[in-house]
């Protein structure tokens, strides 16, 4: 009986307790509490209730609450392309018509005074996560980071994103199309993950990593895993139309499942980066409108840009810097290829934005475009004008990387391959000046607007006073999370995943939306990318002299940038183009700025200055995984592996040793890195073992060495064995093929690739992805028997230095 008593005694006691324990749990985690949005993520709630041993007797409870977004919280889209200047599209003067951006603005506002940082990945940074670019530690582009905590690339856990903070509370996220803030060793198949866009909270991502894609060839990731969209389809395929279906398939699946649940969609095109393509009925709409040549178009904008009330009527068109190619020094045939470079870009850039339009008409067709903030911003940084030639480039990474010197009658005569699968082209930094009109210097150049003013319009029905209007106060792209997390009515969180969050730099823009004349809020930001220095100050700005061209990788380094270089100092309130130096006459007002800029750098994690570009490549400035590694073992199924992390056979001898089983008919490629604009290839065609080199694009840089005798069937090992001549980078060398260890064939290979193969093709294992290294085969070219493995031995050769690119004339281009 004593014993029945004290298990009685026993289970009230521990039903008191649940009871106790759950009544706590109702009061600090009841409706009065729960969520929590400033600290992410956040648990689902569920209300206490009686649970005893058995159903019957427990009692019944609702399922947990899980987080959603606030109420009426809108649809986000957020556009942004790639290296378009301020003077390039319609809505702001420019000559290549864009109706989905012009749509946004006709709907919603223009925005005048917009900025970003000049350069691609610090803009990235600064857009994902409402911070400066140095507080993102990315100061610089992913491959030229450094170890200084601004500059390092490796964005902190206390610098949460966008997508973190939208899918924690509950919205769907996805991110379409570049991605160029993943740390460069960091970029491969292997991981790791964390700063891949799914590490940083959005939940699906289908885009390209690096600086640029091929758009007709790229190298796509579906969320972490590799594929080749472009395979059987590969006459009509093109990225930019490609990322707009998966974009509106990935809305319509969230929208028919979940109707009520807003959606995120971060939407960054690469265009209109080079390489410049564009399907030829694109090209074709824009045949003779380029013809007037750079210099009468930037005059034709400036003109358009005050007809359209875009900028002051008492603008000053900036005159353009005599180091700069002038249109009429060209010679006839080179200005017909001077124009198609421009025809070939406005024809990206508009198809682009056509793209674009099919998203925003998708959710307009679900009748969810009056429920939708959309952010459409016209640049990530002004155009590019980093052709060294004044001509234009075939291939960025042959001329600007490898130092291939374009040849005009190559030019002339293959005019009509520009925009299309077989070059890279780039347009003549002529043309890019002009699509910056009219702003003084161009993309990299931080302290000037040319480089760092862009345009964006911005339109949600029902709250915005004056549809159409233009907005002049001081923006910047680190405003738009900001501006977001108002319009959803989120707060920016505290913490997230248990890291205390770095306050946002950035301002949300929602005052200005129904206020023209609104006061400024952001009344301060610094500027800096490659040690080019600007503040911006109550309508004031303070900007350092370029020391370098924008096409210049490479020259004189200062040890001391802030104060070795001169500053000019500019009053914007009167002067919108930044066109009259004042530094002369106010002294003491630079002073101040001057002043003010150290005080922002030094809280922001810009110091040390460095004005280092195309040296900071040097690998010694990054992890380096495969240091000391002489010997690479890959096996049947590994691909798209990145330079940084793959092999590094380029100046040097190495030696390629593939054990493989042939089938009958034996096919397809054993081993491949990079392409068609540089790379090797070591396969079988028609059974025969074959190895090809391309030192370029260019024909007479293509080399092959072939086996006269087909492979029985059966198990061989075939092996590749290259002695660099020495002496330097980019030299010649002679290749031997052996199959079971006799040679079959022998040739010369009188010149090399000296710096990259490529800043988007990979090393690849039985197939080859992107373009071919030669056009005798097509890819994929799938190995059609099996391969055990594939061992790369590299040996490197006296006189190669292993900071190869810095022996290369100026002009390197991977941002």
């Amino acid at each position: 009986m004593r014993t029945k008593v004290l298990a009685i005694a026993a289970a009230l006691l521990a039903a008191l307790a649940c009871s106790t324990s759950m009544a706590q749990t109702t009061a600090t985690s009841g409706p009065a509490a729960w969520p929590d949005r400033l600290h992410l993520p956040i648990e689902p709630y569920q209300k206490a209730g009686k649970l005893a041993p058995a159903v019957r007797d427990s009692d019944k409870l609702d399922w947990p609450t899980e987080i959603s977004a606030p109420e009426g919280a809108p649809n986000v889209l957020l556009i942004m392309m790639d290296d378009v200047g301020f003077g390039a599209s319609s809505p702001f003067g420019g000559p290549v018509p864009v109706p989905t951006l012009e749509k946004i603005a006709r709907e919603g506002l223009r925005y005048n005074s917009f900025h970003t940082t000049a350069v691609c990945s610090p803009s990235r940074a600064a857009l994902i996560t409402g911070r400066n670019h140095h507080v993102a530690s990315t100061g610089i582009i992913m491959e030229f980071s450094t170890p200084y905590p601004g500059y390092h690339s490796l964005v902190s856990r206390s610098v949460g994103t966008i997508g973190e903070i939208m899918t924690d509370n509950g919205y769907a996220t996805a991110w379409f199309g570049k991605n160029h803030n993943v740390p460069d060793w960091q970029n491969s198949p292997a991981g790791p993950f964390n700063l891949w866009p799914t590490g940083l909270g959005f939940e699906y991502f289908y885009g390209f990593l690096g600086a640029d894609a091929h758009q007709f060839r790229p190298a796509v990731y579906e969320n972490t895993k590799p594929i080749d969209p472009y395979l059987g389809k590969e006459d009509t395929y093109h990225f930019d139309a490609d990322m707009a279906d998966h974009a509106i398939s990935w809305i319509n699946t969230q929208k028919a499942v979940w109707p009520k649940k807003p959606f995120f969609a971060y939407y960054a095109p690469g265009t209109a980066h080079a390489p410049h393509h564009a399907p030829k009925d694109w090209i074709a709409k824009f045949k003779g409108k380029f013809d007037q040549g750079w210099d009468k178009q930037r005059e034709m904008t400036f003109q358009r840009q005050k007809e359209l009330g875009i900028i002051p009527q008492n603008a000053a068109l900036n005159p353009t810097p005599k180091e700069y190619k002038r249109w009429d020094t060209l010679s006839p045939d080179m200005k017909r290829v001077a124009a198609r470079e421009m025809e070939v870009y406005a024809a990206a850039l508009a198809h682009a934005d056509y793209q674009a339009g099919r998203v925003v008409d998708a959710i307009k067709a679900m009748g969810e475009l009056d429920n939708t903030l959309v952010i459409y911003i016209m640049g990530d940084n002004g155009a590019s004008a980093e052709d060294p030639t004044g001509t234009g480039l075939t291939s960025e990474i042959a001329v600007m990387v490898n130092g291939v010197v374009d040849k005009p009658e190559y030019m002339v005569k293959n005019i009509d391959e520009f925009g299309g699968m077989w070059f890279q082209n780039h347009y003549s930094h002529g043309w890019a000046h002009a699509m910056n009109t009219p702003f003084q210097w161009d993309k990299k150049i931080a302290s000037h607007l040319g480089g760092s003013r862009t345009g964006m319009a911005v339109s949600w029905p029902g709250h915005i006073k004056d549809p159409g209007a233009i907005r002049s106060q001081f923006t910047h792209i680190n405003d738009i999370v900001p501006t977001i997390l108002e319009a959803t009515k989120l707060p920016a969180p505290d913490t997230i995943n248990g890291f205390k969050q770095v306050p946002m730099n950035g301002t949300s823009l929602l005052y200005t939306f129904d206020n023209a004349s609104a006061p400024e809020r952001h009344t301060t930001q610094y500027f800096e990318v490659i040690a080019n220095q600007g503040i911006y100050h109550n309508g004031w700005m303070a900007s350092t002299t370029p020391k370098r061209l924008p096409w210049e990788g490479r020259g004189p380094t200062n040890p001391d940038p802030f104060n070795d270089y001169e500053w000019e100092l500019y009053n914007l309130t009167e002067d919108f183009s930044q066109s009259k130096n004042l530094a002369a006459q106010q002294p003491q007002k630079l002073a101040e700025m001057r002043a003010l800029f150290k005080t922002e750098a030094e809280k922001n994690k810009v110091f040390p200055l460095d004005d280092r570009y195309i040296e900071r490549v040097d690998p010694a400035n990054r992890p380096q995984p495969n240091k000391g590694r002489t010997q690479f073992v890959y096996r049947e199924g590994v691909v798209r592996i990145t330079e940084p992390m793959a092999a590094d056979i380029k100046n040097t001898s190495f030696r390629i040793t593939a054990d493989i089983e042939v089938p009958k008919n034996g096919q397809g490629i054993i081993m491949t890195q990079g392409g068609w604009f540089g790379g090797v290839a070591l396969m079988l065609q028609d059974g025969k073992p074959s190895f090809a080199y391309a030192r370029s694009h260019y024909p007479e840089h293509k080399y092959r060495i072939k086996s006269p005798t087909r492979l029985a069937p059966g198990k061989h090992q075939v092996v590749l064995d290259f002695v660099y001549d020495g002496g330097g980078v980019g030299k010649g060398g002679t290749a031997r093929l052996l199959a079971d260890g006799k040679e079959v064939a022998k040739g010369r290979i009188p010149e090399t690739v000296p710096s990259r193969f490529s800043a988007d093709e990979t090393l690849d294992i039985g197939e080859d992805s992107g373009t071919p290294v030669v056009r005798d085969y097509k890819v994929p070219f799938h190995f059609n028997g099996r391969i055990e493995k594939v061992v790369i031995d590299v040996k490197p050769a006296a006189g190669a230095s292993p900071q190869a690119m810095l022996s290369l004339p100026p002009g390197l281009r991977v941002d």
